[in-house]
């Protein structure tokens, strides 16, 4: 159906900005992209107004370039992310040449968005890279093996490390993590889209939001090369008992943040 049939997007603007949505514009011509038709159109901006996440009404969110394919159910991955991409990108370039490959780990990957966006980058600046992406979330596993498959990465399925074959020991050039670290106490407080919709594995990060990340630290020494890096997503206010967490496990630790997108990033090197 042309789009003329659809709903004008003067009035589908006003719809959503009355609902609240912030880039009503932005949405407005995401929507009408992926509806086709009026009726599509009606039913997708009647999810949206009741807050449902335009990524899961359109199956997709733009992240680091690519179209990150994502599932009502699933957490979207957000902006802010798109630092931790950055942060690993920049440390894997500064690495010594391998002939032999890259091995990359997606810790906690959801939808795989972050290994997904890694890789691209990597193999377009000629690298090989072997990718790994694990989750316990069976339905995000199904997008991330959607977002991962054309980068010939492998999905498994378990709790952290677990999910692992013990053959991938001390094989990592690098982990990267964006475990839950939202305190259980703030999860109250997060917007509708994110409290009600995204998994709640994927937010709690227990009493004081770190739990999952002192049992990634403890671990993952066992899954790095010697001169293996682990990546872990934080706050601000949190990065610094993140890298205390990581260094009683033998990592030096640095820290990194983009204010422009509110990202942080905790940076820790195998000794």
């Amino acid at each position: 159906m042309e789009q003329s049939a659809l709903m004008p997007a003067v009035e589908l603007v006003a719809a959503l900005r009355s609902a609240g949505c912030v880039f009503a514009e932005e949405e407005a011509a995401i929507l009408l992209e992926a509806a086709g038709t009026a009726g599509i159109l009606t039913d997708m901006l009647a999810l949206r107004t009741h807050g449902h996440p335009l990524e899961h009404i359109v199956g997709w969110a733009q992240f680091y370039g690519l179209r990150i394919a994502v599932a009502p159910g699933v957490f979207v991955p957000r902006l802010r992310s798109e630092f931790l991409v950055s942060e690993a990108l920049d440390a894997l370039l500064r690495m010594p040449s391998n002939n032999a490959g890259l091995r990359i780990l997606d810790l906690c990957c959801g939808s795989g968005a972050i290994g997904a966006a890694l890789t691209h980058r990597l193999t377009h600046r000629g690298h090989k890279v072997e990718l790994h992406a694990a989750d316990i979330d069976p339905v995000a596993l199904e997008c991330a093996a959607r977002n991962i498959g054309p980068f010939h990465g492998t999905v498994h399925s378990g709790d952290l490390f677990a999910a692992l074959p013990h053959e991938l020991g001390s094989s990592f050039h690098i982990i990267v993590a964006n475990a839950p670290y939202v305190p259980t106490s703030a999860i109250d407080f997060m917007p509708q889209e994110a409290r009600v919709y995204e998994p709640e594995a994927a937010l709690d990060g227990g009493i004081d939001g770190l739990a999952v990340q002192r049992r990634i630290a403890l671990e993952a020494p066992a899954w790095l090369r010697p001169d293996g890096l682990l990546l872990i997503e934080s706050s601000v206010r949190q990065a610094p008992k993140s890298a205390a967490i990581m260094g009683s496990h033998g990592f030096s630790t640095s820290i990194a943040t983009n204010h422009d997108v509110d990202g942080t990033v905790v940076t820790g090197r195998m000794q």
